[in-house]
């Protein structure tokens, strides 16, 4: 009798414990059946290929899960950016293809030493402050006759003059460069970071606005994005007034036309590229007035290059910004003539005006949305923005830097993957920061963001996703060449050219 009432007991406890068991397997195939890139089948080469990917990656994270100290993603970006780049997961992601990269900010692209290398250009004269904690700098013939801190000197007379060419250069490239070996100490909170990444473009100004050096600067930025695997651009631009050595001063329409004719020759150069668009963005913290200036120029670009000026934004620290709603009306006015594609919820904040930007951004028509960081405290807004498929840019690691977030394994982006919400990738600045043009984004994502579940279809759909929600004309053409590009990366991680 006894043993017989312990089989059965045993047997429906086991009965039990497996129903339990395999309840809790659907509820997982449930949730990630919702999460982006779950409806991407894999053939069988991309299976062989996300099973090297996934033991990469497990690795990284289990190492982090059982001594936490040594999860390096969970420290501050520029503990871990140059680490990150030694590991065989990083170097694979490195040469995937990424497809367009939508949210960019002009002169914020390329790393300090590319433009420390700018300040060798002949007629450059720089200023110091005395304590040489600021400078500026203007290209011209003569002495400029700008006015200056303390006393114009040429660059070179400059640099010669230091005594130690080594520390000047060093000292110069602090200027280019958010980048610090004490992150948290200096950059307490968002204020204190978004004031030295301000100033860097308060310095850079003449520098970059020197037309031979804009043009110079925006070529070889395609170039850098092109080797880091992404095949086209959306640029967002304040198009500052340019100037020459002989005193010309060209106005924005120039300005613009000059991003058509670079793009346009670097085409040329490298007809594997799909090219660029522009998205007029220019400083929101300003009156009605001027407001209505900018969209002037916007719809005079427009007429003038209808192919190449895709859109209009409005750019600076959101908290501390003009608010979205008190632009509405000229807003609306403009969105049949202009698209948009603004920035919105860059806070930290709940309900504040930064905030509800984001209910701004969503009724004004918005093509895409910039950052949407607070997106995730509006679940009315977040079905909103799936139902009529408003494509969220976030950028990872410029919200890391810019204190939005200490630890990427926090960040809103966790849940917009988890419902499959519809997201592109980008990264924003990611010169200032030293970062590659995309590769630190995919693999922050990818190792520290995205569930450790998430796998190879992930990162295919997200690349997909930033040419679906691009503005690019003929998007069959993009997405067929980046399958082609897909299946040569595929083949390179199964023949393990690593």
């Amino acid at each position: 009798m006894w043993p017989l009432a312990i089989f059965l007991l045993t047997y429906v406890f086991t009965q039990s414990q497996c129903t339990v068991l395999e309840e809790r397997q659907e509820l997982l195939e449930r949730e990630l059946a919702m999460m982006v890139g779950s409806s991407i089948k894999l053939s069988d080469s991309e299976l062989k290929a996300n099973e090297i990917i996934m033991n990469l990656k497990n690795e990284e994270i289990q190492r982090g899960f059982i001594q936490p100290k040594y999860f390096n993603l969970s420290k501050h970006f520029f503990e871990y950016k140059e680490e990150v780049k030694k590991t065989k997961l990083f170097q694979i992601i490195q040469s995937m293809p990424k497809g367009a990269v939508l949210h960019a900010h002009d002169t914020g692209l390329l790393s300090p030493d590319y433009v420390l290398a700018l300040t060798y250009w002949d007629d450059l004269w720089v200023c110091f402050t005395n304590d040489k904690s600021n400078v500026e700098f203007h290209f011209s013939k003569t002495t400029p006759a700008a006015p200056c801190a303390t006393h114009w000197k040429l660059m070179k007379d400059a640099r010669n003059a230091s005594g130690d060419v080594t520390k000047f250069d060093a000292d110069l490239r602090k200027h280019f460069s958010l980048v610090i070996d004490n992150p948290n100490e200096v950059y307490t909170d968002v204020n204190a970071a978004w004031k030295k990444f301000q100033q860097y473009f308060i310095c850079t100004g003449n520098l970059f606005s020197y037309k031979p050096v804009y043009e110079q600067y925006y070529y070889d930025t395609l170039l850098e994005f092109r080797k880091d695997q992404v095949m086209y651009l959306e640029i967002r631009s304040t198009l500052p007034s340019l100037y020459d050595l002989e005193g010309n001063v060209f106005d924005a329409v120039e300005t613009a036309n000059t991003y058509k004719r670079v793009t346009e020759k670097f085409m040329r150069d490298y007809p594997d590229f799909f090219g660029a668009k522009l998205i007029y963005a220019p400083l929101k913290l300003v009156d009605k007035a001027t407001l209505k200036e900018y969209i002037r120029i916007a719809l005079l670009i427009q007429a003038l290059m209808p192919d190449f000026l895709v859109g209009f934004d409005l750019v600076g620290q959101e908290d501390l910004g003009v608010p979205l709603k008190e632009f509405a009306h000229e807003l609306a006015e403009v969105r049949e003539s202009l698209d948009l594609y603004l920035h919105a919820g860059e806070t930290n904040w709940y309900g504040t005006s930064s905030d509800e930007n984001l209910f701004d951004a969503i009724v004004l028509g918005a093509k895409r949305i910039g950052h949407a960081f607070a997106l995730i405290k509006h679940p009315l807004l977040m079905e909103e923005v799936k139902k009529r498929q408003i494509a969220l840019e976030v950028n990872v690691v410029s919200n890391s830097v810019l204190k939005l977030v200490e630890d990427p394994r926090n960040h809103p982006l966790a849940n917009f993957l988890s419902q499959n919400m519809p997201v592109v990738l980008s990264s924003d600045d990611p010169g200032i920061w030293e970062a590659l043009p995309m590769s630190h984004d995919f693999y922050v994502t990818f190792v520290a963001v995205a569930s450790r579940h998430a796998d190879l279809k992930l990162m295919k759909q997200l690349a997909l996703n930033s040419l679906y929600y691009s503005s690019y004309p003929e998007k069959h053409k993009l997405v067929h060449a980046f399958e082609i590009r897909w299946t040569k990366f595929i083949d390179a991680i199964v023949k393990d050219k690593w």
